[in-house]
């Protein structure tokens, strides 16, 4: 479902990311973890095409593909927004709208879905993020926990084959933390969802947890790439980090 391959990315002199390479299947989990600095909120901007790269290139699914060195075509990046789910640090609901209307945002807005069919899928996705009594709710009514669950729900309303998520647990305090990797696990557990995630995270204990396979970037490569159980093994790679 995304395969990068060679990626490199400057940020003025420094490379940041320096030839990365890995694969993600549809229903996989893989995280990327890492110390500060290593590229990994960097390396899921390029992904999603927030943020151009310098070499290499980015195939998800059969059709979608991102080149270094070039500015993706207008058409290709609808295309890749509409495929690809992004789950944010800050949440970025609209604070005009309620619950209910941002998840319904997506597939009205984006993909042009009637009213009605949009709504039966937003109210869906929040029954099943625990959220159908927060219908009608603004974001400033709802803790940080729940506001990510929104987030998630808005990024599944629009059936994307890839959800990328961006420390989706470093606004909140360790309670809400769990509540919102709980959701995560439980939507990775379920056959019917089927999406590759993609998760930078710090909080490894839930990475041990739901991981399907783990990569450590280290100077802006992957030093590793396998289990969780490998990862964080006496003395494994990702073991330092904890």
């Amino acid at each position: 479902m995304i395969v990068v391959s060679n990626l490199v990315k400057y940020h003025g002199s420094l490379r940041v990311l320096n030839g990365v390479s890995f694969e993600v299947r549809r229903g996989e989990v893989a995280a990327l973890v890492g110390p500060s600095g290593s590229g990994k909120s960097t390396l899921l901007r390029c992904i999603n095409g927030l943020e151009p790269f310098h070499s290499g290139d980015i195939r998800l699914g059969q059709h979608l593909h991102l080149v270094g060195g070039r500015t993706p075509p207008h058409d290709t990046l609808l295309q890749l927004r509409r495929q690809v789910g992004m789950v944010f640090q800050q949440f970025h609901l609209f604070p005009h709208m309620n619950v209910l209307q941002n998840v319904m945002s997506g597939p009205v807005y984006a993909l042009g879905r009637p009213a009605d069919e949009a709504e039966a899928t937003a109210r869906q996705w929040l029954d099943r993020v625990g959220l159908a009594d927060k219908l009608h709710a603004r974001p400033n009514q709802l803790s940080g926990g729940q506001q990510q669950r929104v987030a998630i729900a808005r990024a599944l309303a629009v059936n994307p084959a890839a959800i990328l998520f961006d420390e989706p647990t470093s606004a909140l305090d360790p309670k809400m933390a769990t509540e919102v990797m709980r959701v995560i696990d439980d939507l990775a557990d379920d056959p019917h969802v089927q999406v590759a995630m993609v998760i930078v995270t710090h909080d490894l204990a839930a990475v041990k947890t739901i991981a399907d396979v783990v990569h450590v970037l280290g100077s802006g490569k992957i030093v590793f790439s396998g289990s969780a159980q490998e990862a964080f093994a006496p003395g494994g790679p990702a073991s330092a980090l904890e």
